[in-house]
């Protein structure tokens, strides 16, 4: 059957026409002229194209399969990315889980008396004087800050009692002078309570950004710190366990990786307890010199305040750099408003 199949196509006839060139084919022909082209030389699969749009369609249905090859290929290498980055994601996940269970397993052991901890001593006394200090320096803006909100209302209060004594000597000509009087020495004793306010805020302002801002950033880097010690205690107490079991080969392996989380934990905690040693130092001498002027000033101002002495009181704003906001300046503007 296949040698009659051959033989024919072998000997199939192309009609020619006039000009030397193969006639127009009807589709079954040309079905069969390639048929015989498999048949003789068999399919090249290196050139294989994908027909769309039907049989002896247009040449721009013709898609070669080079350009699938391609395409699987990208597709390929970006499934392997992929999978790389899940592979990479599942590995900190499982990292971070051993990290947790191990950190979790020492703080809970030292809180009930079974395990051992590392301790400085000479830096734990100074972290729980920044936490007292810091305590105390909070009540200190708290206390300042309802200073601020009760001399803000008595000033208040002092304006408009002004005012009123002013429009008061107006339409009462026969005491005019006495109402005067006393409108005069409200209003500068509101001129002076804003000064002393502009002093109080910037103390309130200055104390403000030692506690939460300069004593926080070192209490932070405490807090790593602590993180490490825990950790760094964690992977000490682990490696203690592995070196009292047995000493075979794959013992020996768990060992030998213990002790290389071991020396990585312990060099964090020796990082950062130097770091923690240095801010602390120089928190303390940065607290020194802030609080020293700005306790000058608080005194200076209040002294000056109460004791009328209008021209110390201004003096002691232009000392110490403080400028007062004119009046209105805290009131939104009328776009604001709207």
């Amino acid at each position: 059957m296949a040698d009659n199949i051959m033989s024919k196509a072998a000997t199939m006839e192309i009609p020619i026409n006039s000009n030397g060139d193969t006639g127009t084919l009807t589709e079954d022909d040309s079905l069969e002229q390639d048929l015989q082209q498999v048949m003789v030389s068999g399919p090249n699969l290196n050139e294989t194209s994908i027909v769309s749009g039907g049989y002896g369609g247009p040449a721009g249905g013709i898609i070669p399969t080079s350009s699938i090859k391609g395409s699987l290929n990208h597709t390929n290498s970006t499934e392997e990315v992929s999978r790389g980055v899940a592979v990479e994601k599942l590995d900190s996940v499982k990292k971070w889980g051993i990290n947790t269970y191990k950190c979790t397993k020492q703080m809970f052991s030292e809180k009930f008396g079974r395990g051992s901890r590392t301790v400085d001593l000479e830096l734990e006394a100074q972290i729980d004087v920044l936490r007292d200090t810091k305590s105390k320096y909070e009540n200190i803006l708290r206390l300042a800050t309802a200073l601020i909100t009760h001399f803000q209302s008595m000033v208040q209060t002092q304006q408009a009692l002004g005012d009123t004594f002013t429009d008061l000597s107006q339409k009462s000509p026969e005491l005019q002078d006495e109402f005067g009087y006393n409108a005069e020495t409200q209003k500068l004793l509101c001129k002076n309570g804003e000064a002393l306010l502009g002093a109080i805020n910037f103390f309130v302002s200055s104390v403000n950004t030692l506690v939460n801002k300069t004593m926080e950033d070192t209490l932070m880097t405490i807090r790593h710190y602590e993180n490490a010690r825990l950790e760094f205690d964690a992977y000490r107490s682990d490696l203690e366990e592995l070196s009292l079991g047995p000493r075979d080969a794959a013992a020996m392996v768990r060992i030998e990786m213990a002790q290389q989380e071991y020396h990585t934990y312990r060099e964090k905690y020796e990082r950062l307890r130097s770091d923690v040693s240095i801010k602390l130092k120089f928190l303390e001498e940065n607290k020194v010199k802030v609080m020293h002027k700005q306790l000058l000033l608080f005194h200076n101002a209040i002294s000056a305040y109460f004791a009328g002495n209008q021209q110390q009181l201004e003096q002691t704003l232009i000392q110490f750099n403080v400028k007062l906001k004119p009046p209105g300046s805290d009131k939104p503007s009328w776009l604001e408003e709207q």
